[in-house]
Order: structure tokens, then sequence, then C-alpha cells
């Protein structure tokens, strides 16, 4: 396989022609010119706290207390790490991870990559929908199958968030984000942790790898966190910021797109990590240790911590959190089918694809088991997307560290950091699998 193409090399390679490149960037000062490369970086925030983190943390925090919080945090550099190579790899070569992997497969493998990233997003999606389902169940006592349908009407914010522009959208996400770190600042404040507990959970634990049930979610975190559509959309978007010409632009478009995903990971690692906290505080240390499932925290957050808003303020962050990730799962879907297929669908009719495959097994489930079975849904989608992971990390890396890269390069000590966190996951996906092969054997 050869490296990605350049600039000069994207026509050559069948990719189709972007609408507009970036923009000469006027001089300005060193703030204003940064602030003009802010907002992909809460875009692709949105996708590191969205439901699905919400049940492995719970569930991680309930089980364990503060033991698995130093995996939040681990995936959460590992995220940094990866986003900056998506960011790389975009801006340097003008493509995003999906055409790259295109120009650099034949054409079975390139199918074959875009179906497993599809089945990624769809799991995604899944995540969202029943994270919005709970949420409209919890606060206004809609029943599940009936919150699972109404998740569909979310097209319509989709479509006149995408009419206003990017900004617009970007400035609807950070609205979100906000709300969703100040209703868990509150009710974090009203579990009143042992930080120093908390401080000690930061350190690695190797049990976690012993224990079969830390494993599945310590796994299950990291496919929560480290999330593979977010590369394939987070090297895309990133190539429309307005930017200086030339290698000076591209480094500057480098280094701004950096500090923009570190500040918005950043937040999204305090919300992460604050979830994990609560339901370890609440829960755990009141001996209230199988509190998997979003309904009985929400029901058990009030009592426990002696305030009726507690409860509220969490379902309230749960549907901002479904109704903000939901939109750039439908992005990174786009993405995803141009750069593998060169397929351009209608917004609507992408929306309507990929959330038809998510809404039908959720409302099965719902249906059919209930509460239980849809909470074990939710967690088995972000296995689904720890699974995905390195057919997205492996491209991202091997594209990135090729000489066709220029100046531009990774040097060697990021290659091999990026390498050794392609292993850590794949060999956390092959211990997960052997262990509920034995399972399955056993029974």
């Amino acid at each position: 396989m050869t490296p990605p193409p350049t600039d000069s090399a994207a026509v050559d390679a069948g990719l189709p022609p972007r609408a507009a490149g970036p923009r000469p960037l006027p001089p300005g000062r060193w703030l204003r010119r940064l602030l003009g490369f802010m907002g992909p970086g809460y875009l692709i925030a949105v996708g590191y706290m969205d439901p699905g983190n919400w049940a492995t943390d719970l569930a991680a925090g309930s089980g364990f207390g503060y033991a698995l919080l130093w995996v939040i945090m681990l995936s959460n550099l590992m995220a940094i790490l990866l986003q900056v190579l998506a960011i790389r790899l975009g801006v340097v070569t003008g493509l995003d991870l999906a055409q790259a992997c295109r120009a650099n497969s034949s054409r079975l493998s390139g199918l074959l990559q875009w179906i497993l990233c599809e089945i990624a997003i769809c799991a995604c999606d899944l995540a969202e929908v029943i994270g919005s389902a709970i949420a409209l169940n919890l606060l206004f006592h809609i029943p599940l199958p009936w919150g699972v349908a109404l998740t569909a009407l979310d097209v319509l914010l989709v479509f006149w968030l995408q009419a206003r522009g990017m900004r617009y959208l970007e400035a609807m996400i950070i609205a979100l984000l906000t709300l969703i770190f100040c209703c868990f600042a509150i009710t974090l404040a009203m579990a009143q942790p042992d930080w120093a507990d908390v401080a000690g959970g930061l350190v690695p634990a190797p049990r976690a790898l012993a224990n079969p049930d830390m494993l599945y979610l310590a796994i299950g975190i990291i496919g929560a966190t480290v999330m593979p559509h977010n590369l394939y959309l987070h090297s895309s978007i990133v190539q429309h910021r307005a930017r200086a010409p030339g290698e000076a632009g591209k480094r500057e478009a480098i280094r701004f797109a950096t500090i923009d995903i570190v500040i918005a990971l950043f937040l999204a690692f305090l919300v992460n990590a604050a979830i994990l906290i609560v339901s370890g505080e609440v829960f755990h240390e009141r001996g209230q240790t199988q509190v998997a499932e979003i309904q009985d925290a929400h029901r058990l957050l009030s009592p426990m911590l002696g305030s009726a808003i507690a409860s509220t303020l969490f379902a309230l962050a749960l549907l901002a959190s479904g109704q903000s990730s939901t939109i750039t799962a439908t992005m990174a879907g786009q993405v995803v089918m141009e750069g593998f297929l060169q397929w351009r669908l209608k917004p609507w009719m992408r929306r309507l694809v990929t959330r038809s495959a998510a809404i039908v097994p959720a409302l099965l489930v719902a249906a059919w088991y209930g509460e239980s079975g849809v909470a074990r849904l939710l967690v088995l989608s972000q296995v689904i997307l720890s699974l995905q992971l390195p057919f997205a990390i492996v491209p991202l890396i091997r594209f990135t560290s090729s000489r066709r890269m220029g100046v531009f390069v990774n040097p060697r000590w990021l290659t091999l950091l990026a390498s050794a966190v392609a292993l850590l996951i794949i060999a956390l996906n092959m211990t997960m699998l052997f262990n509920l092969g034995r399972e399955l054997v056993a029974t």
C-alpha cells in the first residue's frame, strides 16, 4: 500500500475535490488567530461525553469506586494523541482519514473498512438514541419505545443548524456542553467526595486486567472515550479553517487546532470523571454496587444526596448529551461515506439511514426487555466502538508517519507512542474477546 497522496495528488488519486479550501487568514493578534481555529475541537469533544460514557462510567463507579478513574484519564490522553494525528493528516495532505484509506486500499479493502466504520457509527448513534429516550422518560415520563421514536425528530434540529452555518452549529454545541458541565459541577459539589481517594483513583491499577468485570468496563470506557468516527470527522472539518498559505500556515493551523482539541477534551475528561466520581461516592461508598443503569442512578441520586434537584440535573444533562452528540455522528457518517465510496447523500437521507439503523434495535430491545435490556445494549455499543478502533488508528499512524508528509512527518517518538497506544487497545480487545469466549464455552 502506498502512502497518502499530498495536496497536489488528491485529484490524481480519484478523490472528489472539495468545494472550497481554507481561505487566507488576515494578519492579526495571536489570540484573534487562535479564536479563529476554536470550534472543531468542541464538535469532537461531544463524542467523548455521549450517553455511552454515562453507562460505562456509572457502572465503573458504582461497582469499583474510583478504581477505574485512571482509565478515564488514560483514555483521554490517548484521545488527545490520536486527534492530534488526525489534525496533522487533514491539514498537511488536504485529505480526511477516509479519503486517505480509500486512496491506499483496494476496492474490496476500502469497502470492508467502510462497513466496519459504519457499524461503529451506528453503535454510537444507538447510544445517543437510548440516552435521549431515557432522558425523555426521566424528565417527562415518556415510555421508552415512544422516546426512541421521538429521537428521530432531532433531524429537524440538525437541518436547521446546518442551514445556519458551521459557526451556529458550533455555538449550539458549546452551549449544550456548558449545560452538561454545569449540571455535573453542581451534582459533584452536592456529593462532596473525598478528594484524597479521588486522587488515588488516578494511579493506574493493573488488577483491572485480571478482573473480567473490570476489564470489560475498562474496554467500554476506552470505546466510549476514544471514538473511531471522530478521527475521520476531525481530519475533515479541521481543513476548512482559514489559514495562511504555505508551510508556515500549516504549522500555525496544526498548533492552533491542537490547542483547541486539548482544551475541549480536557473539559470532556472533567465531565466523564465527574460521572464516575459521583457514582463512586453516592452509590459505591453507600453499598449500592450494582447501579449500572441510568434510570437507577436517576432514582437514587436525590434521596441519597438529600436534594430533589440532583435527579433533574442528571436527566437534563443526559438529554443535552444525547442531542449534542447526535449532530457529530451524522457529520462523521457523511465524511466516511464520501471518503470511502464517493457517495454524496443529502443530509436528510444520510440522517434517515443512520438513525434507522439505531432506532430499530433500540425499539425492539426497549419493547421486549425494558430498562435492563436497554442498559445492557448501551454498554455493548461502547464495546463495539472499542473493537473498531484499531481499524482507524493503524492507518492513521501509518499515514502520518509516511515520508510523504514531508517536514510534517511524525517524529520517531510520536510514532512509537502512537503505536504503543494502538497495541494496548488491540491487546485489551483480544483479552476481552478471549474472556467472553471462555465464558460462553463454560455455559
